[in-house]
Parts: C-alpha cells; sequence; structure tokens
C-alpha cells in the first residue's frame, strides 16, 4: 500500500522583513514600524506578521539596486550565468521545503506545488543562465569604409511586482531575465504571500549574487506605487489584474519606463464534436480547478459543440463531483482554499449570480466543514450566455461556464467577443481546423488538444487588456535591454 502523509511546512519566524542590500533589512524607528498579519488560507490563522516597507525603505532598495548595477552589468555573461545555474541547483535542492512553504501561504495543494511551482522557477533560471553568455549586438555593413554596430545594454533597476497565486514561480520568471540582461532588481511580491520570495533573494545571495543586485521589498499597495513611480526605476513588470495594471501604466508613464504587463483574462476553451470527450474534459478541469482556479489564462468559459454538449456535461460532472476539497498540506487534496476570506466572499458572490442567471450543475456552496478556511467546492454552470456576469467577468476561483454552439464561425465570434485575449484551447481531431481557429483567436496564447502548459521557452502574455509585452522565451531579452548604436 502506498503510504500518503501530511506535509508540514517548517515554521516561519516573524515579523519578515524586506531584503535589501543583501541582507535583512531593520526599517525605521521602532515607534513608526508598521506590521500586518500574513495569513494561512487553509485555516484562517496567522503565519507570521509581516513588517511593511516605508517610504525611505523602497528608496533604500532602489538606491541598493542602482549602486549594484555597474558591476553586474560589466560581469561577463557567462559568469552571470554560472550564478543563475547555481541558485537554480539550490532551488531544486530545497523543492520540498519551499513547496510546503508555498502551500502554507498560498492554500494550494502540496500535491501542485512539489511538482510545478519550485521546479518551474528552477527551469526559468537555468534557462536565462544559458541565455547570460548570447547576447551580443549586430555589425553592418555601409559601403566602402563606413560601418556601424549595435551594443545590447541593459536597462538598469527594474521594479518588479509579483502575484499572489505563483509567488516564488513569478518571482523566478521575472528576475532571471532581469539579472541575465545585467540589470538589478528590486522585486515586491503580493502581500498576501511573502515568504518564498525571501527564500529566493537568500538563494540568490548563497548562489553568489552580490549584494544590491536583488532586492525584496514588503508591504501593501502604497509600497508598489512608489516602487513604480521611482525616478530611478527604468523598468516595471507586474502580474495583476487589469485595474492594477492601468493604474501601474499611469504611474510608469510620468517617466516613460519600459513597461510589462501580465494581466487577467476570461479564456475559451472550445469542444468541438469530433473531440475525444474524455481529454477535453480533463482539460476543462485543469484549466478551472487546479489552484482553486486562481490562475490567469485559466478558460472559464467552456464552449461544447451541441452535438455532444450532454455527454460533455455528463462525464464532467462525475469527474467534477469526484475532486477532493481538503487541506492543502494532504497529498490527497486536489482542491485547496481560496487566497482570501474577502476573495471568497467575492468568488461566492459570483455563484449566487451564476445561480439566478444559468444552471447549477455542481458545487456552488462553501465548503464549510473543513474549519475556518476559505474553500470552495468546484461550480459548473450550464446552459451559459453570453451576457452571464459569471461569462463576462473574471472570477478567479472554481467556477466553470459551460455554453453550447452550433458553427465554427459562431464560436470563434463569440470567443473573441470579451476586452481579455489572454489564452485560448481547442479540442477537435481536424487538425486543418485546429489551425484555422488558432489563427482566429484572439490570444496570446493558443492550446490545441492541451491546456495551461506554459514551457519556459515559448512567450506568455496576452493581446487586449490581458498585457502588454511577453514573458519567458528569448523575447524577453527585448524587454530587458537597449539598444545602443
Amino acid at each position: 500500500f502506498l503510504v500518503m502523509q501530511v506535509v508540514r511546512a517548517p515554521a516561519v519566524s516573524g515579523p519578515l522583513r524586506s531584503w535589501i542590500g543583501g541582507r535583512y533589512h531593520n526599517s525605521v524607528a521602532a515607534a513608526a514600524r508598521v506590521f500586518f498579519d500574513d495569513i494561512n488560507p487553509a485555516t484562517g490563522k496567522p503565519i507570521c506578521q509581516v513588517e511593511e516597507a516605508s517610504t525611505a525603505d523602497v528608496d533604500s532598495a532602489v538606491m541598493a539596486a542602482k549602486t549594484a548595477l555597474p558591476k553586474w552589468a560589466s560581469m561577463k555573461g557567462a559568469e552571470r550565468g554560472r550564478i543563475l545555474n547555481r541558485a537554480a541547483q539550490l532551488l531544486r535542492e530545497r523543492n520540498d521545503e519551499l513547496a510546503a512553504l508555498e502551500v502554507l501561504d498560498t492554500g494550494k495543494p502540496i500535491q501542485e506545488a512539489s511538482v510545478v511551482d519550485i521546479v518551474s522557477g528552477a527551469e526559468c533560471i537555468e534557462y536565462y543562465a544559458g541565455v547570460a553568455a548570447t547576447l551580443h549586438g549586430d555589425h553592418y555593413q555601409l559601403g566602402g569604409d563606413t560601418w556601424a554596430y549595435t551594443i545590447r545594454e541593459p536597462l538598469g533597476v527594474c521594479g518588479q511586482i509579483g502575484a499572489w497565486n505563483y509567488p516564488i514561480q513569478i518571482a523566478c520568471w521575472k528576475s532571471a531575465p532581469a539579472l541575465a540582461c545585467g540589470n538589478t532588481v528590486v522585486y515586491k511580491p503580493s502581500e498576501l504571500t511573502p515568504i518564498t520570495s525571501l527564500k529566493l533573494a537568500e538563494i540568490y545571495k548563497e548562489a553568489g549574487v552580490p549584494d544590491g543586485v536583488f532586492n525584496v521589498i514588503l508591504g501593501r499597495g502604497e509600497v508598489g506605487s512608489h516602487l513604480v513611480s521611482h525616478p530611478d526605476v527604468a523598468k516595471v513588470s507586474l502580474t495583476g489584474s487589469v485595474p492594477t495594471g492601468k493604474r501601474v501604466m499611469n504611474a510608469a508613464s510620468s517617466t516613460l519606463k519600459h513597461v510589462t504587463l501580465e494581466l487577467g483574462g476570461k479564456s475559451p476553451l472550445i469542444v468541438f464534436d469530433d473531440a475525444k470527450i474524455e481529454n477535453a474534459v480533463s482539460a476543462a478541469l485543469l484549466a478551472n480547478f487546479y489552484t482553486q482556479g486562481e490562475i490567469c489564462s485559466n478558460g472559464t468559459r467552456v464552449f461544447v459543440a451541441s452535438a455532444i454538449y450532454d455527454d460533455f456535461l455528463e462525464v464532467l460532472k462525475s469527474r467534477t463531483n469526484k475532486l477532493i476539497v481538503g487541506d492543502p498540506q494532504d497529498p490527497a487534496t486536489q482542491v485547496g482554499a481560496l487566497i482570501t476570506k474577502q476573495h471568497m466572499e467575492k468568488v461566492l458572490g459570483f455563484i449566487e449570480s451564476g445561480k439566478r442567471e444559468a444552471r447549477l450543475v455542481c458545487g456552488g456552496r462553501q465548503v464549510s466543514e473543513l474549519g475556518d478556511g476559505y474553500f470552495v467546492a468546484p461550480t459548473i454552470f450550464a446552459d451559459c450566455n453570453d451576457d452571464c456576469t459569471i461569462v463576462r467577468e473574471e472570477i478567479f476561483g472554481p467556477v466553470m461556464s459551460v455554453l453550447k454552439f452550433d458553427s465554427e464561425q459562431e464560436v470563434i465570434e463569440r470567443a473573441n467577443n470579451t476586452p481579455y485575449g489572454l489564452a485560448a484551447g481547442v479540442f477537435t481531431q481536424n487538425l486543418q481546423r485546429g489551425h484555422r481557429m488558432a489563427r482566429s483567436l484572439q490570444a496570446g496564447t493558443v492550446w490545441l488538444n492541451n491546456y495551461n502548459l506554459t514551457p519556459i521557452e515559448v512567450p506568455f502574455g496576452g493581446y487586449k487588456q490581458s498585457g502588454i509585452g511577453r514573458e519567458n522565451s528569448l523575447v524577453t531579452v527585448e524587454h530587458y535591454t537597449q539598444l545602443k548604436t
């Protein structure tokens, strides 16, 4: 028999403090310090206290990054790469400890975090460790004895703001390309999930990243606002909501900073009548209930061809009812806790709206028998229409809307009828149709007969209001360097 044991995270001693200049930073005079609680979503109880960075702390972090820039930028790319490779190795060695901390902070199941969150972060750092030594300019022969050349140089200090659903993965996705290209970083994790970004800072230092090259500032919205508007920050990268992205872009415009925004979505997952139903249902479950639905690229509008609509719903309902909602630290758990009580109440509000507008297939309630944690049952609504609130709005929770369609052109028009454009999925055995759909859908990423795979080698980002710029792949070199002719 296979015996699965509940994984307990190591104790977290607080208060957590910002990491500036290669060490934990003692903030202003004790009387002026501000603290807030970091809450475990699975219990509703505090994990530890967090000390909020002051305006002076943000200034200190930017100054530390600015001071460290010349040495780091002038280092050979191969040397930066060796340091980053060592950091990736340390991440892998500490996978279990870091995964347990991520579960404590986010409420996601350990069966996800142990095989995805830290591993994907390490893969990202390894990828850009290899890229660092390949950075180069170009030579232009202009005729006769005349020629020109370009030099690719770092932008400078990069202000980066992470999200709470994949804290360490996003910290790696943002910091690795920036550091590989010779920039320095001031990183602000979400105030809801600060723990593992600090662990990443410790790992970078142990790997050989010089003091001041990677800094972490802790705090809520005002801390991020000061970072974004700081005149010595050359680049801002945000993963967050569309309203937050608009505010960041507006603040960054005052000094014309370079901006990358990875924002929200309301992505379509389209299932044609020739699709393999079990495979399409697996994708729908992954695209709605993985990480309890708190993924920006989720395919929450599931369009199903009329001919297989009832069969699809029958299989979908059966498999959804078997999902295990429970203690995120239990390896058997498949659906964990939502990030905060406020967010859970927001999701439950959308569910009540869905009950008025569509047909509830399963779920539709808070799982209150699990105690004071923020658990919501995986929820499916059928017979939805395009005007339903749950179809139009990004819910960011375990809520799926299933819609019926009759023709290819119809579903293209309906799928594209949204201000978002982050991702899309198509399930069909007709490859011609699959590639035709991929060209027609207005989305930054389109999956064929799969969903939510984001290998580091390929670009990820959105169309329309789902973002600006791309993360991952070689494309990010353009976002973290500038050309001198």
